[in-house]
């Protein structure tokens, strides 16, 4: 896909990278060269004038395999007993990896109710604003130790489009283990194509997304993204989904020519968040 200087004076952008992403497939290690990579990529961003906020699942993928748990927990109390180890492993390895390259992390923890509530949206949305003029990087996480419904989210497909509608990002991309939208199941089905651009969500589309993941690693699938676009075009932000096999495809994006799906952005003045969540 060529798109020019379409995505290179945009001012604000959200990265979402999912569990399995940040794991070597064969033993559910932490991949630390492709976590590094990741933070380099953003650092780029940011020294391009660019305000960029990362939003990282794994918490709970790193804080199982600390604990020395083979396979992912069913149980929500030790899900979150793997979260509270592991949200403190990620941070401590973003921090020390975006100082190597000069920049300032910092962790925001975000719960449905955050959203919810207009009074912690509006104190959250203050608190990225002054995050981005003190020239920071946001790492944004739900906050699984706490709260059983943020497991639910789809490992943080949604949560990056409301953070994006939070403080009206220019673009939200996704990086995940697929190039991006097919029109059928790539893994089943050979003859599936690659939907480059998708001017407006409709159910044409709905029938292409199917529910399924790769790994046991992650929450997310297709439809988890699909519901992301619809917050996110309707919030006025672009969204790609990219595959995020190697990172670098994000000076790709930015320079305009990369393998992906992009959702153009149609703000809708009448979509309201909290209605969006009661219904979700």
């Amino acid at each position: 896909m060529q798109m020019n200087d379409y995505f290179k004076y945009k001012k604000r952008i959200v990265v979402k990278i999912g569990s399995s992403s940040l794991q070597h497939p064969q033993t559910g290690n932490t991949n630390y060269f492709k976590i590094e990579k990741l933070v380099r990529e953003l650092c780029d961003i940011h020294n391009r004038g660019i305000d960029v906020c990362l939003v990282s699942s794994g918490a709970i993928a790193v804080g199982r395999k600390a604990l020395g748990l083979m396979e992912r927990p069913s149980d929500p109390a030790v899900k979150q007993a793997c979260a509270a180890v592991g949200q403190a492993r990620l941070m401590m390895t973003y921090q020390k990896l975006f100082a190597e390259y000069n920049q300032t992390a910092a962790q925001v923890l975000m719960t449905k109710n955050t959203m919810f509530n207009p009074v912690s949206r509006q104190n959250a949305h203050n608190t990225f604003d002054q995050l981005f003029r003190l020239g920071t990087i946001p790492v944004v996480n739900e906050n699984d130790t706490v709260s059983i419904y943020e497991m639910q989210f789809g490992d943080n497909d949604t949560l990056s489009a409301l953070v994006a509608s939070l403080f009206q990002a220019d673009l939200l991309i996704m990086l995940s283990d697929i190039d991006g939208l097919y029109t059928d199941n790539p893994r089943e089905n050979p003859d599936a194509k690659l939907v480059e651009v998708v001017n407006k969500l409709d159910e044409h589309f709905d029938r292409m997304a199917k529910d399924t993941t790769g790994s046991d690693v992650g929450t997310g699938g297709m439809a988890t993204k699909l519901t992301a676009a619809r917050i996110a075009t309707a919030s006025g932000t672009d969204m790609i989904i990219a595959n995020g096999s190697d990172v670098g495809i994000l000076h790709e994006i930015m320079d305009g020519e990369f393998r992906g799906t992009l959702f153009k952005a149609q703000k809708n003045a009448e979509f309201d968040i909290q209605k969006f969540l009661e219904e979700y």
